[in-house]
């Protein structure tokens, strides 16, 4: 609740970076638009700004119909609305995580594997099914307390799915956290529940109103905006942005077509059914600063609001006096100029060092996600089995020391180096991320041939037999800079 200085500003525009007045009197870039680069090449944007987009399918919430429907639009957006160098990957959630295809700068190749998902089966009209099984059952009974009941158990096996849909998305967001540059998922669904079955105790308040039913007070046991809000903190946290597409489209009432009619079902209940289903897709979008598309059958418009979005945009940096507590701060960006609106998160997690290096650990083994300006080497020795089945690998962790950060003392020069790692099978079970310090102590007359040389650390990882990824990130502790490298490997085979 205090202003604060803007210690770094960056603006694109329309892909392009901007240069800004004081780059213009300086005179070293020229004031008229800098003309359009050559077709395939990325512009000149730094890595701490490029976009890594994940495109995430959920499958679990979604109708064939307007899901494959939404895909031409979707398509359209992937070929020809991105710049060029952004990173895309696609996800589907089908009661658990799939990535289709790995981050990559050819969207293309995302746009034509949206055809292999139009013959996966979609989970939504099952879940409609029970929907309209249970309404007809309710209208058929005249005891408000087995109507709520029978309302109690439908509501909890809807909340425990919602659970493991809003788990998927969470688990997503932690494992990109690591990744440079700008993040955003652009998630596809019909909708998820702000409140299990919230329509459904409505229906029972409407049928049962003159028995002072209490059906929309228990529907509150069901209320999942705590965990909604859990995603969003964890979101900012990650400086991640949720654009989100209602793929259901136009939504209206169905509560007077053939397959839904019930003698005492309202326009109410199928209002409440449709703005529960929507309220978290705007919710996740609005708050951590990106936007929601829905109530339209053709997402094409607001598809281009998010390409502006990522093409067009400013960065506004600041130093906190907390740096690195672990909390959560709010933020809030206002203009002199009332009549213009900022779109941005809401806050962020002031995340320590250790904690930053760690979710760089993470996401460079989900994503082989490398950043390695440092030159870090990993070599392998041979490993010995276990008597317990699992083997000795020894790695050997390289650093050239002419890229440390020497500081003189007492006739010496110290760095101070943090090597942290992690490793996963080829079933994707993942060990804990592990980090040493690395106290480095050169003498002064040994400088001129200790700069040429290579550091080498040692450590010994156990194993199981077959497909490993070991990732490795290195922190200079006095330079303040760190990198991140990946070593895939195969262990107890002899090629």
């Amino acid at each position: 609740k205090r202003p604060i200085a803007i210690t770094n500003f960056y603006a694109v525009d329309e892909g392009r970076p901007v240069p800004t007045a004081e780059e213009l009197l300086a005179g070293d870039i020229p004031a008229l638009p800098v003309p359009r680069r050559a077709p395939g090449l990325p512009p000149e944007i730094p890595e701490d700004q490029r976009l890594h987009l994940v495109v995430y399918i959920d499958n679990f919430n979604l109708h064939s119909f307007s899901r494959n429907r939404t895909f031409g639009a979707l398509r359209e957006f992937l070929r020809s609305d991105l710049t060029p160098g952004d990173r895309v990957m696609l996800m589907t959630y089908d009661r658990e995580p799939h990535v289709r295809r790995p981050f990559t700068t050819d969207p293309q190749v995302i746009a034509s594997a949206l055809f292999e998902l139009e013959k996966m089966n979609a989970f939504a009209t099952q879940a409609d099914s029970d929907r309209r099984t249970l309404l007809d059952e309710l209208d058929d009974l005249k005891d408000p307390n087995q109507a709520i009941s029978r309302a109690r158990s439908y509501a909890s096996a809807v909340f425990n799915d919602l659970e493991f849909s809003i788990d998927s998305l969470k688990n997503t967001v932690s494992s990109l956290a690591g990744l440079p540059g700008r993040k955003a998922i652009l998630y596809v669904s019909d909708g998820l529940p702000m409140i299990a079955a919230q329509d459904i105790f409505q229906y029972i308040q409407e049928k049962f109103s003159g028995n002072s039913s209490t059906a929309v007070m228990e529907a509150l046991t069901y209320d999942a905006s705590r965990r909604f809000q859990e995603l969003v903190a964890q979101a900012n946290a990650n400086r991640i942005s949720f654009y989100t597409i209602d793929a259901e489209g136009l939504r209206g009432s169905t509560a007077n077509s053939a397959e839904n009619r019930t003698s005492n079902s309202s326009g109410l209940v199928e209002s409440v059914h449709n703005s529960n289903l929507q309220s978290p897709l705007q919710m996740i979008a609005e708050e951590t600063g990106g936007k929601a598309i829905f109530n339209t059958n053709d997402p094409t418009k607001g598809l281009r609001t998010v390409a502006a979005d990522f093409k067009t945009y400013y960065s506004l940096g600041y130093s906190p006096v907390h740096s690195g507590d672990g909390r959560y701060h709010k933020i809030d960006v206002r203009t002199k100029r009332k009549d213009l609106v900022v779109r941005h998160r809401e806050g962020y997690r002031d995340k320590s060092t250790e904690a930053k290096m760690s979710d760089g650990v993470v996401s460079a083994l989900f994503y082989d996600a490398e950043s390695n300006s440092l030159d870090i080497g990993v070599q392998r020795g041979p490993e010995v089995r276990r008597d317990d089945g699992f083997f000795a690998v020894p790695m050997e962790i390289r650093r050239p020391v002419g890229n440390l950060a020497l500081v003189p003392a007492e006739g010496m020069r110290q760095a101070r180096v943090r090597v942290y790692f992690a490793a996963m099978d080829g079933e994707g079970g993942m060990s804990e991320v592990q980090n040493s310090i690395i106290p480095i102590n050169i003498p002064e007359a040994e400088l001129a041939t200790a700069v040429k040389q290579v550091y080498v650390y040692g450590i010994s990882l156990m194993m199981r037999k077959g497909p490993q990824k070991l990732a490795v990130g290195v922190r200079d502790e006095v330079g303040a800079t760190q990198s991140f490298t990946v070593r895939t490997m195969n262990i107890g085979s002899k090629g």
